[in-house]
């Protein structure tokens, strides 16, 4: 994909805030620790913020977290997105989305 630029003044751009982030980036954190991920990217757009979780780095993310503000009145912001595109879960908070990765991760870590 590469690297883009930043966006034109002017231009809006949705991104995670700092809870939100926070929040992600310690799932992802705790997944690092049990083994199971080694890499993430983080993609903002107009339309979309995504935080992709990689097995490896050269292969197609194992989950994506995605936050799309227009669906906010409609099904929910918040979606998790599995490895083979499908949506797993869907809703209007950060944390249920979370849920099923934070289950995943004690069966890792009950291994």
């Amino acid at each position: 994909m590469g690297v883009l630029p930043f966006p034109k003044r002017g231009e809006q751009q949705v991104g995670f805030d700092r809870v939100e982030l926070g929040r992600i980036l310690d799932l992802y954190g705790r997944m690092v620790a049990a083994g199971h991920w080694r890499d993430y990217a983080i993609e903002l757009g107009r339309d979309a913020a995504v935080f992709s979780a990689f097995r490896r780095t050269a292969e197609r993310p194992e989950i994506r977290i995605e936050k799309r503000p227009a669906l906010r009145q409609r099904q929910g912001m918040w979606a998790l997105i599995g490895e083979a595109g499908a949506v797993l879960k869907r809703g209007h908070e950060l944390n249920p989305i979370l849920a099923p990765v934070e289950r995943r991760l004690v069966k890792l870590v009950d291994e």
